[in-house]
């Protein structure tokens, strides 16, 4: 067994997904436009983050 430590900085593009996800499900009987944009959002806010925390470790 190795003992590496692997980058887990990716898994904040998915929680970010999964909570554009989440919060749309609140807009969908309003518009499923406002659906499809927070997923967006979502996946914009956890690419910022996977980019703040891979430029810190670097």
């Amino acid at each position: 067994m190795t003992n590496t430590k692997k980058d887990k900085s990716t898994w904040a593009i998915g929680g970010g997904v999964m909570l554009g996800i989440g919060v749309g499900f609140f807009f969908l009987q309003t518009s499923p436009l406002y659906f499809v944009g927070s997923i967006l959002i979502g996946l914009g806010i956890g690419l910022l983050i996977t980019s703040i925390i891979s430029s810190r470790k670097g």
